[in-house]
C-alpha cells in the first residue's frame, strides 16, 4: 500500500470524502495525509483524521496564508493541535517568493517559528519553497530543522538542489509534475532510492473542465509508475520503498501513520 504523504483534501466538499478515499483504498494508497494550511484548517485535518482511520494529519500555516505577523494565538494554537495523536507532521509550511506574496521577511519569521514548534514535539516538517529554494535551504540549514525529518514537497528543483535536501536531511517527495516534466525525470533517475517520498498534493481543482481530471490521492500509483519506468525496476520496489521511506520520515508518530495505512489496506 502506498501513502500520500502531502494532500488538501480537507477543502473538498465533506460529500466528496467517501468516494475519494474509497478511490484511493481501490487504487491501494492506504493512508493519506492532510496538511492544514491555517490555524482553522489545521483543525479541520485534524477532524478528519479522527472520522477517517486512513487519514492522518499535518498543522501549520502556508506561507501564502499569512494575512500578517504570525499571532501569539495562531501559535499557541497550532501547538496545542500538535499535541493531538493523529498529527504527524507540522505542514504545510515553508516560503514563497512569487510577486504576489507575503513580505519575505515575514514568512521567514512564521517559518522560524513553525520549525521551533515542531522541535518541540518532535514533529517532521513538510515544507513548501516556490521560487525560493535556496532562501529556503539557508534557513532550514540555519535553524537545523533537518534534524527533524521531513520532505521538500511537490519537488521540481535541480539535482544539486535535490542532494542539497537530502544533505541537511530531509526527503524529496515527488508528485504529478514527474509526469510531464524531463527534466525532472532526469533528477528522480539519479536519487538516492532511500530519500524518495510520494504525494499528490490533491486539492479541488475547479479550474479543470471536468471533475474526473481531478488530482486525487488515487493518483499515487501515477506517479509511482512513472517513477519505476525511469529508474528500470518494478512498481512493488517502488510501493515498498516509498512506503518505508515515508514511515521512517513520520519518525515517532511512524505508529499513527502505520495504523491508518493498515485500516486503509483493510
Amino acid at each position: 500500500m502506498f501513502i500520500d504523504i502531502h494532500t488538501h483534501i480537507d477543502q473538498y466538499e465533506p460529500a466528496e470524502l467517501p468516494g475519494l478515499l474509497e478511490r484511493a483504498r481501490a487504487a491501494s494508497v492506504g493512508c493519506v495525509v492532510s496538511a492544514g494550511t491555517t490555524l482553522a484548517s489545521s483543525r479541520k485535518c485534524i477532524e478528519l483524521a479522527r472520522a477517517n482511520s486512513s487519514v492522518v494529519a499535518g498543522v501549520g500555516v502556508h506561507p501564502q496564508d499569512l494575512t500578517g505577523e504570525l499571532s501569539t494565538e495562531d501559535l499557541n494554537g497550532l501547538d496545542e493541535l500538535c499535541h493531538d495523536r493523529r498529527v504527524v507532521a507540522v505542514s504545510e509550511v515553508g516560503l514563497d517568493f512569487q510577486p504576489a506574496s507575503p513580505d519575505r521577511a515575514m514568512q521567514a519569521r512564521a517559518l522560524r517559528a513553525q520549525i521551533d514548534m515542531a522541535r518541540r514535539h518532535r514533529l517532521p516538517v513538510i515544507f513548501h519553497m516556490r521560487e525560493s529554494i535556496q532562501e529556503t535551504l539557508a534557513l532550514l540549514r540555519a535553524t537545523r530543522a533537518g534534524d527533524l525529518g521531513g520532505a521538500a514537497h511537490y519537488f521540481q528543483g535541480s539535482l544539486r538542489d535535490a542532494l542539497e535536501v537530502i544533505d541537511l536531511g530531509f526527503m524529496i517527495s515527488l508528485a504529478k509534475p514527474l509526469l510531464r516534466l524531463p527534466e525532472l525525470q532526469e533528477v528522480a533517475a539519479r536519487l538516492p532510492a532511500s530519500k524518495i517520498v510520494l504525494e499528490t498534493d490533491a486539492y479541488p481543482q475547479y479550474f479543470k473542465s471536468k471533475r474526473e481530471r481531478w488530482t486525487e490521492p488515487k493518483d499515487v500509483p501515477l506517479v509511482a509508475s512513472m517513477l519505476a519506468e525511469i529508474r528500470g525496476v518494478g512498481l512493488e520496489e517502488i510501493e515498498n520503498v516509498a512506503t518505508a521511506n515515508s514511515l521512517l520520515m513520520f519518525g515517532e508518530r511512524s505508529a499513527v501513520v502505520r495504523s491508518a495505512l493498515e485500516s486503509g489496506a483493510a
